[in-house]
């Protein structure tokens, strides 16, 4: 028996907060009964799970994956506009879903799995993963906004946010930050006046790219989903 929710992500459907959000949308059924409570616990064996009506079978391996995501791709299962997803460049068998967003135009570092309860814990501020990102400017960054960057600006959120700086050259500067916030890094450095003209993950985590060329992707190795879980307290 298990969490319907639980269920859901390790399906491969959904992260565990966006499964909450399928089920209490109406969305998920039981044996043919619509649940709204993403904690209903089910059988995973036993019990009929229906998403929008199509049928979602257990699948308990997990899988993950590595993917340099390229520009001008969606970070998601599936679009309406049928604008080409991360989801397609790669050829699980398993249903998987990207833990986290990268912009449409942003590049880089993305994991795609199935394994729910670690999606969620990457994710979480509270397990301080560090993503890091590289942003090419349209001006010379000046010394003042790095150490207001470090200290922490106001982006429209509850509190100000703030990241580790490091000036590359006048116009390219890394940022680490634990949170994920909608375009993040874009917003901080726009709410001191600068646009940010290319943005690239390089690190998410204990991940990198340098391996694979954009639009590649390759399963993390044993030791690297060890060492992620790890890093997450699992």
């Amino acid at each position: 028996m298990m969490r319907l929710n639980r269920f859901l992500a390790i399906a491969g459907i959904a992260a565990r907060r966006k499964a909450d959000e399928l089920i209490r949308q109406g969305r998920v059924a039981v044996n043919g009964r619509l649940v709204e409570n993403p904690g209903v616990r089910i059988d995973e064996y036993q019990d009929v799970v229906t998403v929008d009506g199509k049928s979602v079978k257990y699948c308990p391996e997990f899988v993950y994956i590595l993917l340099n995501k390229p520009r001008n791709c969606l970070s998601s299962v599936s679009d309406n506009f049928k604008r080409p997803t991360v989801v397609e460049l790669v050829n699980a068998p398993q249903r998987v879903f990207p833990v986290g967003r990268l912009d449409f135009d942003t590049e880089g570092v993305l994991l795609l799995t199935n394994d729910g309860q670690l999606a969620y814990r990457l994710m979480h501020p509270r397990y301080e993963v560090d993503k890091v990102y590289v942003a090419e400017l349209d001006r010379p960054i000046d010394t003042k906004d790095v150490l207001r960057l470090r200290k922490g600006v106001s982006i429209g959120e509850k509190k100000p946010v703030r990241a580790r700086v490091q000036v590359k050259n006048s116009r390219k500067v890394e940022l680490t930050i634990h949170e994920g916030k909608k375009r993040q890094i874009k917003r901080m450095l726009k709410s001191l006046g600068y646009q940010v003209q290319a943005l690239q993950r390089t690190k998410f985590g204990i991940l990198e790219c340098k391996d694979l060329k954009p639009a590649q992707w390759r399963y993390l190795s044993r030791f690297e989903v060890e060492q992620l879980r790890k890093s997450v307290g699992l």
